[in-house]
């Protein structure tokens, strides 16, 4: 199956603007057997389904990874693609 490259992980915040996070996939899977995709400074990871189910993946000890509003594949051609 093919997965996209990038997905855009849309978090909600207190403030006035919501947080957006780019991950990229890497080499591994998760527990479920899908891809996991880590933003470029390997904190944020999430593994993510064919069906665009996300499974936040703690990156550190103590941490509390929270489940993003909203998740949505970039296409490589879009601005900003590698």
């Amino acid at each position: 199956m093919d997965y996209p490259e990038r997905y855009e992980l849309i978090f909600q915040t207190s403030g006035a603007a919501d947080d957006t996070v780019v991950v990229r996939m890497t080499d591994r899977s998760g527990a479920g057997g899908y891809p996991v995709y880590e933003d470029e400074t390997g904190i944020v990871r999430a593994e993510i389904s064919d069906r665009g189910e996300v499974r936040m993946l703690a990156s550190g000890g103590h941490q509390a990874p929270r489940i993003p509003l909203l998740v949505r594949p970039l296409s490589d051609s879009a601005p900003g693609g590698h």
